[in-house]
């Protein structure tokens, strides 16, 4: 049998219905295919482990001594060499929300550590909460309403409520924004009590696990422990009490008790074994104590990342024991990196000093009084992040961008500062057509974001001791990134990704919505390829690279 077709300029076409079966079968062929590639399993339970102040190239400095759980990472998780942060400041509050969110400044609201909220007229943190307490300890209450976008744990208890949700450190900020609004609990240490802690946001009063393990005064085992390093040793307060707890923050046994809180974590909620998909963030925070004090070159953060790997070792055996790790999805990352102290840098002929924000600030006060009379004109500054006093520019009825225009060429003046950025000139976008000015303007969040950055030059920090880490250099922003479980292709990946494609990349691993602020992309490339058809011509998928 023919049939005939007349198509609409008059051409006739023929075929046979045999020729139009053949067809059929072929797409139909084509189509089962594609619908046999089924979606990648779901995860029992997503591990996010964030490592604070955790510079890439600890990944590589001290590869040849890792032999726990960094080495599986490495061996078998699929390695970014090359992520970055794509955001400014460069500090934990913005690193840890970034992470679950995918979202810059921009549209998280989370602007720094801390700022000046105009709308109070004081300095908060981005989780400080009045409206709340906190549970155990003495501290201030705490929650993440200041985060407006949702998390990958809060599209995950969307899709499916009975799925629990925790977040553990030893910082408040980076327990709370990670895990998200809808977080079953988040807590964090005391290091005035050597207790965690967390906040009547999430409960009435602390689950009965978390009570039973500060009962076991668990910190009290490292009175009088030596923490021994190359070339030296710090010895822990013989007794019990606040300094004892301090001092045990800055040490690897503060990593030590967090790893053995989200081992009780796992048991006492019993996550991973149950019918939902459950989400643990555990962010380790001793390495930014310590390196804060004495540089990402130290013999002391040496020694932490290397205790580090055997303490991940003996959390991955615990999830191997409980829930089987070909069951868990495990992501490591950072929210920053660090510089060295100057003065070592210096020893070595590189460039960098000090410059205090007090002494920004008075070049902002000077040319200020000299513009528009006297008064206090700087309202606030943190990391070089300025707030200038509106309610005077105001009074005075001076033009805003006007004082913000003199304030940022008194500073540009300045002989160690890179770049200043007004907030007026962040909105228009008259910025420079660069990489820098795009991460600035990403993270401008009108209603919070200070009214001058101030960027200081390369290898120049703020603190009148120590180290810093807020800039948008590449010692500040590369970070590592590795996914390994069920569903990952492992190997070295060398493209260029940001930590924004942390959160959609999971969204889409666990089958829900991308969180509401997402801004980063699907890291497909380490994800199952769908096989072509027998019959195509398709391209093959590109390999990963080797696994180390």
């Amino acid at each position: 049998m023919r049939l005939t077709i007349r198509c609409s300029k008059g051409c006739v076409l023929v075929r046979s219905l045999k020729t139009y079966a053949v067809i059929g079968f072929g797409l139909a062929a084509i189509i089962a295919a594609a619908i046999a590639q089924p979606f990648p399993p779901r995860p029992k339970l997503v591990v996010l482990i964030a490592v604070d102040q955790f510079r890439y190239d600890y990944l590589t400095r001290f590869e040849s001594e890792y032999k726990g759980g960094f080495r599986h990472l490495l061996d078998h998780g699929a390695v970014f060499a090359n992520a970055n942060l794509a955001h400014y400041p460069a500090v934990t509050a913005v690193g840890h929300a970034v992470m679950l969110t995918g979202a810059s400044p921009a549209l998280s609201g989370i602007v720094g550590n801390n700022w000046y909220d105009r709308k109070v007229g004081k300095n908060v943190s981005s989780v400080s909460d009045s409206a709340e307490r906190q549970l155990d300890g003495n501290g201030a209450g705490a929650s993440p309403r200041r985060l407006l976008v949702s998390t990958v744990g809060d599209e995950l208890k969307l899709a499916d409520p009975t799925s629990r949700v925790i977040g553990l450190s030893l910082k408040d900020r980076a327990a709370i924004l990670p895990s998200g609004h809808m977080a079953d609990a988040a807590c964090w240490y005391d290091t005035r009590t050597g207790t965690f802690v967390s906040s009547t946001y999430y409960f009435k009063e602390l689950p009965s696990w978390v009570k039973s393990f500060n009962d076991s005064r668990m910190v009290e085992k490292y009175a009088g422990a030596e923490w021994k390093f190359s070339g030296g040793s710090r010895r822990m307060p013989a007794n019990s009490g606040p300094k004892l707890a301090n001092e045990v923050d800055s040490s690897p046994f503060g990593n030590e008790l967090l790893e053995a809180l989200a081992e009780r974590a796992i048991d006492s909620e019993r996550l991973g074994r149950r019918s939902a998909t459950d989400l643990l963030t555990v962010s380790f925070s001793s390495i930014d104590a310590v390196g804060h004090q004495t540089g990402p070159l130290s013999p002391e953060v040496h020694d932490l990342v290397v205790r580090l790997d055997g303490t991940l070792e003996r959390l991955f055996l615990h999830l191997d024991q409980t829930v089987g790790l070909r069951n868990v999805l495990v992501v490591l990352t950072a929210d920053h990196g660090a510089v060295d102290l100057p003065e070592r840098m210096s020893s070595d002929r590189m460039p960098g000093g000090r410059i205090l924000d007090s002494q920004l600030a008075a070049t902002v006060q000077a040319r200020l009084e000299q513009q528009y009379d006297a008064g206090a004109w700087v309202q606030s500054i943190n990391d070089g992040a300025m707030f200038l006093n509106s309610g005077l520019i105001r009074a005075r009825n001076l033009n805003e961008e006007a004082v913000q225009d003199d304030a940022a060429a008194a500073l540009a003046a300045e002989p160690q500062v890179f770049r200043v950025y007004t907030r007026h000139q962040l909105r228009r976008g008259e910025l420079p057509k660069d990489a820098l000015s795009e991460t600035l303007s990403a993270s401008l969040n009108w209603a919070r974001s200070a009214d001058l950055q101030v960027i200081l030059d390369p290898y120049w920090v703020r603190p009148a001791t120590n180290i810093s880490h807020d800039t948008p250099f590449a010692y500040d922003t590369h970070i590592p990134l590795i996914f390994m479980g069920p569903s990952i292709r492992p190997g070295l990946y060398f493209q260029n990704v940001k930590l924004n494609d942390l959160a959609p990349t999971l969204a889409s691993l666990l089958s829900v919505q991308t969180p509401s602020g997402s801004t980063g992309r699907v890291l497909y490339e380490i994800l199952p390829q769908p096989a072509a058809p027998a019959a195509s011509h398709a391209s093959q998928p590109v390999k990963a690279g080797t696994g180390r």
